[in-house]
């Protein structure tokens, strides 16, 4: 596996990105919802093609208002319009950011875990040949290994 993660990140780049992040979500907070698993799935979603479409629905409510309904409330569509202008924007760079944190730690740990398995195989080699203290460090080690009681009550098995 290739070493893709060889930087550390200072610490204070870290409390100052804390800080901002926290600044940004206590600025938005007011103006966030939250919506249910069941509401997320119900109400239509709107893509890229439709937001052109809502936009010409709205220049042409401006343009031939003689065809919208009674019903419609055409200032709650223009001002949920602009919403949706003002955070899109955001939500990408939010989304890239999100990606890089993802992947970035993602990578970190498979190189983590890859190296911390050649030191647990280096121990349980050790071990079977008897090396003084490698006996302890496998029998730590191992139980990330050990598998969960199966319902007919046997005993747990190591995955090694």
């Amino acid at each position: 596996m290739d070493n893709k993660i060889n930087f550390s990140i200072p610490d204070d780049v870290i409390v100052r990105v804390r800080q901002l992040l926290t600044e940004v979500t206590t600025t938005l907070q007011p103006y966030l919802i939250a919506l249910t698993p069941a509401e997320r799935q119900a109400i239509p979603k709107m893509s890229d093609k439709t937001v052109p479409f809502v936009e010409k629905t709205l220049d042409y409510c401006t343009s031939a208002p003689q065809f919208a309904p009674t019903y419609m409330d055409r200032d709650a569509l223009a001002a949920d319009m602009k919403v949706v202008n003002q955070l899109i924007p955001l939500f990408r760079v939010v989304k890239q950011l999100s990606d890089g944190l993802d992947d970035t730690s993602m990578q970190a740990g498979a190189e983590s875990y890859v190296n911390a398995l050649s030191y647990y195989n280096s121990v349980k080699q050790a071990a079977k040949k008897d090396v003084p203290g490698a006996k302890a460090i496998f029998e730590d080690l191992s139980k990330r290994f050990v598998k969960a009681r199966s319902g007919n009550g046997s005993s747990p098995e190591s995955a090694d």
